[in-house]
């Protein structure tokens, strides 16, 4: 599906996503049942109900987020370099999160929305025991359009790295088949998470067809896996997906992860953790240190245990990125982070 690269890329990851600000708050499984909101979901809200929720919600945290710029943040906490599109509007959260993402090393130039919604924020209430139930007012997120999507950028990253979560809007998902087009033109490759169990249930067809023909890489959760084929079979999901694409990641929780690379198929352990605090943005930095290790040529399986070792340590604390240089850490599992 892609060339041989010309010349060394910039970037290892370059992610396109939902620039949004997450607000972590702690809660009981009362308070949930009485917003009728359902445990463990992702749900989008208007920005009135996303003011009367956060009204309502404990004190917690406020941190820049969004999936795929946990990700970058992830890659630059492992010492990669990495570069972010999103849409955020001038205003106050919008200055916070391109503050915060260039202050850990992300590349992000993407010019603001003007005369639009805000910046975009996820309400996130966390239970006792870890799970994590999430409410997304999209806003300026929502807004990224092809006119974003910078070609010499993406042909400047090695992987290109695509947020299911945008995949609701249709400029967004035009701006996905830009930055797609753009990094096979270069050469490059094309990875796509899934996201969540209700992108994928609503847009199964579209998303097939999309990974089909675009994308060489995919990462998803053991649900999204099943949704995406309407089976509870993982055997067979995974070959099917490992048929369409170079390479497909599911992670499996505290069961690992399972790559598959044509006939190679490898299971990877999860590190192991004392206590589970908080599961916002596992996925996003299992995400970061496997593509980083793809960007850096190791093979599936190192590139897995970087993986996991960041998912370990973002679960072991409140947030959704790392609290703990990544690098160091890598370092001192004795795991290589390639060239």
């Amino acid at each position: 599906m892609t060339q041989t690269p010309a010349s060394p890329a910039r970037f290892d990851v370059c992610a396109v996503g939902n620039a949004i600000v997450d607000v972590l708050s702690p809660c009981e499984p009362a308070f949930l049942d009485g917003r009728g909101l359902t445990p463990g979901s992702m749900q989008l809200v208007d920005e009135a109900q996303s003011a009367d929720l956060y009204a309502a919600m404990a004190a917690g945290v406020e941190a820049s987020g969004g999936s795929a710029g946990n990700t970058v943040a992830g890659v630059g906490s492992f010492g990669g370099r990495a570069a972010y599109v999103g849409k955020v509007a001038p205003d106050q959260l919008g200055e916070v999160f391109s503050h915060d993402i260039r202050a850990v090393g992300v590349h992000f130039d993407t010019a603001p929305l003007e005369g639009g919604q805000g910046t975009g924020r996820c309400l996130i209430n966390v239970t006792p025991d870890g799970q994590r139930t999430m409410c997304t007012f999209l806003g300026a997120a929502n807004q990224l359009s092809v006119e974003d999507i910078d070609a010499a950028l993406i042909g400047d990253s090695a992987i290109v790295y695509l947020e299911g979560y945008l995949f609701d809007p249709a400029p967004a998902r035009a701006a996905f088949e830009q930055a797609a087009r753009a990094a096979h033109a270069a050469g490059r490759k094309v990875a796509i998470t899934l996201s969540d169990t209700f992108v994928v249930a609503r847009w199964r067809a579209e998303l097939l067809a999309f990974i089909e023909a675009s994308a060489d890489i995919v990462l998803a959760n053991e649900a999204e896996l099943a949704a995406l084929f309407e089976t509870e079979d993982f055997d067979a999901a995974c070959d099917r997906l490992a048929a369409m694409v170079e390479v497909a990641a599911v992670t499996r929780g505290a069961s690992g992860s399972v790559i598959v690379r044509g006939d190679e198929r490898a299971a990877v352990a999860a590190f192991p953790v004392d206590k589970v605090i908080d599961t916002t943005g596992a996925g996003d930095q299992y995400a970061a240190g496997f593509l980083l290790g793809l960007a850096r040529g190791l093979d599936v399986a190192d590139a897995g245990a970087l993986g996991s070792l960041a998912a370990a340590e973002v679960i072991a604390h409140w947030g959704p990125r790392p609290m703990t240089p990544l690098v160091d850490l890598a370092k001192s599992q004795g795991l290589t982070l390639g060239a």
